[in-house]
């Protein structure tokens, strides 16, 4: 995995609200520096058998920031996922992407953290090539998420692949 882009950009332009309010979004969430997607792989690994890694990814999902309610607007709903799930990402000027990602489904947020571990502060090309499928092969994931879960799990990613190009 390529190195993350750090420390953040921190002459951003802001412009609405509710990035006034809040930091850029290079500085709105460590996921993707810690966790990475090798300490997500680790904590994988850690946890035998999918109770223990269904738990896991819940306990990953507390670790999401709420996103604040001007950014859970249609603008920003990923499409093809059954729960409510937004998504607002920017470049700064050093090239790398930064998101911010919210939902109102528990285990939508764990997944949700799992990506972000592995895409965020990342540069559009390390976005394009990380090997998603693998990764989420590699967890197990793919198995045990019902097809809709697995759907919106590939709708987050394309959504950010989709932003960083």
């Amino acid at each position: 995995m390529s190195t993350p882009c750090w420390p953040p950009c921190t002459n951003s332009v802001t412009s609405s609200k509710a990035d006034n309010r809040m930091s850029d979004l290079a500085s709105y969430t460590q996921i993707g520096l810690e966790p990475n997607a090798d300490t997500i792989r680790q904590q994988f690994a850690a946890a035998h058998g999918w109770e223990n890694q269904y738990r896991l990814i819940i306990q990953l999902g507390k670790q999401l920031p709420a996103l604040p309610g001007e950014w859970q607007q249609e603008e920003f709903r990923l499409k093809g996922c059954e729960s409510q799930a937004w998504l607002k990402g920017e470049q700064s000027e050093d090239g790398c992407w930064h998101f911010a990602c919210d939902s109102d489904a528990r285990i939508v947020r764990g997944l949700i953290v799992i990506v972000l571990a592995a895409l965020n502060h990342q540069s559009s090309a390390a976005i394009q090539v990380f090997d998603m499928e693998g990764y989420f092969s590699e967890l197990g994931l793919e198995k045990h998420l019902s097809p809709s879960r697995g759907n919106g799990l590939r709708a987050i990613v394309l959504a950010i692949r989709e932003q960083a190009v």
